[in-house]
């Protein structure tokens, strides 16, 4: 028995296929593929030519920022001390044994007492010269007779403690008291600078009723006498070289140069100013920076940043370290001196003394194009681009590099442009 099959082909109502028809399709479908699988790869890579033949390609990864306009500052640190700078002696002139000092760090302003020398206070007042002569009222030379002691009459004490003024004595006011010797004699009133500077503190610790001007007159003998009263001194309404000491301002005491019951000396007490600074070693060969008035930031050794002024230069450079000489090294660089003040003293807080570090300006551009470095890519060709947000790639000339940005320029780059950052 034999079974008869029947093809499709056979059928009358199909149409035929050409002869090799089912080869034509599998090459057509595999072609299909290849074209596809080329599109995407083309898409991905950015090379495409229309905006909307890639709108379905997968997203790159990394994310995009604008091209701003900005100012760029470069930035230089070097190192420096925080302190008070210096210490200086103070020009004691007083005469005696030590009888009290002050503690070292404490501050003394205006009307307060330095030191004690034989238990007589010298007090500090703020001036530029320093006390070169006694001041005070004159004294008029007296009678022949009382200078030889043969006279009867009984006067008022000399302020100068060479026996008493005769009474019957006259003395113009003001009369000049004998200059720097501190002697005394009748031919003028004492006049100056250092009178007008003396009256100038009287008032400004409350002594008045006197002119502040260069004559020291009866008013201000009668402040004098007021003023020494408070201090516990004899009235005298006289200024000795030794009583008083003039600073530009209230001062910070520093290491004592002598001990208590020691003869005193002008090297007795060292001082400082009052405000913390920070001085440092510049480079002589790289100083430009430090010009008088330049701003800085000074970051404190918690790392906290605060304003600073360049505020002097010094005009000698130090010779290396261990450079030039025998057995050194030969390396290193001369140094100068540079004092940076801080005028906000309360940003400093509870340091008063430390390594810190000085950042300047190096180099300045102001508004420019900049991106963050990290979106800088290297070019086949050469050199560097930029990856826009929709894949493609612009060349690009860079300046400045600074606090993680850079400057760039170019025909295709404008502000705003939206960039790719590549993770």
């Amino acid at each position: 028995m034999s079974e008869t099959v029947t093809h499709l082909d056979d059928d009358p109502g199909v149409a035929r296929a050409p002869r090799g028809g089912r080869g034509r399709r599998t090459a057509l479908i595999v072609s299909a593929l290849v074209v596809v699988a080329a599109v995407a790869v083309v898409g991905a890579l950015g090379l495409g030519g229309g905006g909307d033949e890639g709108a379905d390609a997968p997203p790159r990864s990394g994310s995009t920022v604008a091209v701003t306009r900005a100012t760029l500052t470069e930035r230089t640190s070097v190192d420096g001390e925080l302190g008070y700078g210096a210490e200086i002696p103070l020009p004691v002139k007083a005469t005696g044994t030590v009888t009290w000092l002050p503690a070292s760090g404490a501050s003394v302003e205006r009307g307060e007492t330095l030191l004690r020398v034989d238990d007589r206070p010298t007090v500090l007042l703020y001036g530029a010269l320093p006390m070169y002569r006694e001041l005070g009222l004159p004294v008029a030379p007296s009678a022949s007779g009382a200078e030889s002691g043969e006279s009867g009459e009984s006067g008022a004490p000399r302020s100068d403690g060479k026996g008493p003024v005769p009474s019957g004595s006259t003395a113009p006011e003001g009369t000049d008291t004998g200059g720097a010797g501190g002697g005394t004699d009748a031919t003028g009133p004492v006049k100056g600078m250092d009178v007008m500077q003396f009256e100038t503190n009287l008032a400004a610790l409350g002594y008045t009723g006197f002119t502040v001007d260069e004559t020291f007159t009866t008013g201000t003998a009668g402040a004098v006498e007021r003023w020494q009263k408070s201090l516990g001194l004899p009235r005298t309404g006289r200024v000795g070289v030794g009583d008083v000491i003039y600073s530009a301002g209230k001062v910070r005491i520093g290491r004592p140069g002598v001990r208590l019951g020691a003869a005193v000396g002008e090297d007795a007490l060292t001082y400082t100013g009052t405000a913390r600074k920070v001085v440092v070693d510049a480079s002589a060969a790289d100083a430009a920076w430090a010009v008088r008035g330049a701003a800085v930031t000074i970051r404190l050794p918690d790392e906290t940043p605060v304003k600073g002024e360049v505020a002097s230069v010094g005009r000698q450079a130090t010779a290396p370290e261990g450079g030039g000489g025998e057995g050194g090294s030969g390396e290193g660089e001369a140094t100068m001196p540079v004092t940076v003040t801080i005028k906000d003293q309360g940003a400093v807080g509870k340091w008063e003394s430390g390594p810190v570090t000085v950042e300047y300006v190096g180099r300045e551009v102001k508004d420019v194009l900049t991106v963050p470095v990290a979106a800088l890519v290297a070019l086949a060709e050469g050199g560097h681009g930029l990856e826009t947000a929709d894949g493609a790639f612009v060349a690009v000339r860079t300046g400045l590099f600074a606090d993680g940005d850079v400057e760039v320029s170019g025909p295709a780059v404008r502000e705003g442009l939206k960039v790719r950052i590549p993770e």
